[in-house]
């Protein structure tokens, strides 16, 4: 791996301009948007279905009329919103907000098939920069997007800014593996059979590369739980499924 220069960022193994990394992270995204529920299977072998399940439940919105605002961050094509709108009573609504247009392109077709418009709606939005008021919403979701944004700090600090008070925060991320065994069985399917898979699916294995790589560079579980608790968050804790190659990070702003 290169060394980390001033104003240079992670974009998987490699290191690029701090103001250049978006744009790299949207082409990847725009590559993968057609068939990345597909790839997401195919890269997880299923398991990323209950992985989400597992964050729905944790957030469990309320059954009844209750209204109840969800904001899905890097939600692209509805995966985690539509879980909430279907488990949620009549008065949840999820906002998705993704800054891949080619995603939320996805996300408002899928949206549209399943006849779930009226309970779930799409904006292209920055996770670093939010375009809602301070205390908009009851929970805060992100599923496989805070790795690909810039500056996690800023991404936290934003969440924790748009949640009311008593609003929970649930990051369901892919993280580091406490089995040494899984661990060189989960690397040699990643760098070998993810981006092969990708190539055959897609045409293009590249994208896939790097989110395997950025899965490496992201943050271990106690790391990212203290940056969750700088970001002004209480009460956060972390639940590791499949023995670590995801957490389900949770915080609650107060």
């Amino acid at each position: 791996m290169v060394e980390p220069v001033e104003n240079d960022v992670a974009f998987g193994f490699r290191r690029v301009a701090e103001n250049e990394k978006q744009g790299l992270v949207n082409e990847v995204f725009s590559k993968a948007a057609e068939r990345y529920d597909q790839m997401n299977d195919l890269m997880s072998g299923g398991l990323h279905r209950f992985w989400k399940d597992d964050l729905v439940t944790m957030l469990n919105p309320p059954r009844k009329s209750t209204p109840f605002k969800v904001l899905d961050v890097a939600g692209g094509t509805g995966d985690i919103a539509f879980r909430i709108a279907r488990t949620g009573g009549t008065g949840t609504h999820v906002t998705v907000a993704d800054i891949s247009p080619e995603m939320v392109g996805e996300g408002k077709k899928r949206a549209e098939r399943e006849g779930l418009l009226g309970r779930c709606d799409f904006t292209v939005g920055n996770a670093e920069n939010l375009a809602f008021p301070d205390k908009s919403f009851d929970a805060y979701t992100i599923a496989f997007g805070i790795r690909n944004v810039t500056h996690i700090d800023r991404a936290l600090s934003e969440a924790h800014r748009v949640l009311k008070s008593g609003g929970r925060f649930l990051c369901l991320e892919f993280s580091h593996v406490d089995v040494d065994m899984l661990q060189k069985a989960y690397d040699a399917f990643s760098f070998t059979v993810i981006p092969a898979v990708g190539k055959v699916v897609t045409g293009d294995g590249q994208p896939y590369r790097y989110l395997v790589e950025s899965i490496r560079t992201f943050p271990k579980q106690e790391e990212f739980k203290a940056m969750i608790d700088a970001s002004g968050f209480a009460r956060t804790n972390y639940r590791n499924l499949s023995g670590g190659i995801v957490a389900i990070h949770s915080g609650w702003r107060i």
